[in-house]
């Protein structure tokens, strides 16, 4: 790969970066929600955690197969990963622009831990996809130096992200009206 390419696709990354993040936060803030035929969003919490949990094992497998020295199960595995990561964010985003968030109900400290992880979830989900789109693209085109440079920060961050994910999702889960 040239590094006019790289340029570009970097010029792509960082546009899908900040874009994403925007409309994600405009979809949870708007003031009135989109009505995208009823009750069926309601399942997606569900199966949003289903995906971070799938896209934790991805990962997991992926570090094994790397460490293990197996570049093809790698590959397999982070690809997976990926695409799993992008059917969460279709999924978050349909259920977001359609129902209201729900409001945490615990007291006390766990109140206090839940809103940590919630925020420590949030602002490194919103980061993560740039180095997260940089590590993939540099993988994918064998760019291996760049690629473990990369990888150093962006897979604990994803890592991160999604176990964090599953987290919020059972610690909400007891307080969802639907």
């Amino acid at each position: 790969m040239n590094d006019t390419n790289d340029k570009a696709v970097i010029k792509w990354v960082t546009v899908i970066a900040v874009v994403i993040p925007v409309v994600v936060a405009v979809l949870l803030f708007m003031p009135t929600k989109l009505d995208l035929a009823n009750e069926w969003v309601y399942f997606l919490p569900h199966l949003n955690a289903v995906i971070n949990s799938a896209a934790t094992l991805a990962l997991l497998a992926g570090l094994f197969f790397i460490k293990s020295g197996n570049i093809q199960l790698h590959r397999t595995a982070m690809t997976t990963a990926f695409a799993l990561g992008a059917i969460f964010l279709v999924s978050y985003v349909i259920y977001h622009a359609a129902a209201e968030s729900t409001s945490f109900g615990g007291e006390g400290l766990i109140k206090s831990v839940y809103y940590f992880v919630l925020l420590t979830h949030i602002l490194l989900a919103a980061v993560a996809l740039f180095p997260i789109l940089l590590a993939y693209y540099y993988g994918y085109t064998d760019q291996r130096v760049k690629h473990k440079k990369i990888v150093r920060y962006a897979y604990p961050i994803w890592l991160y992200v999604t176990i964090t994910g599953v987290i919020v999702y059972l610690m909400i889960s007891p307080y969802y009206s639907f």
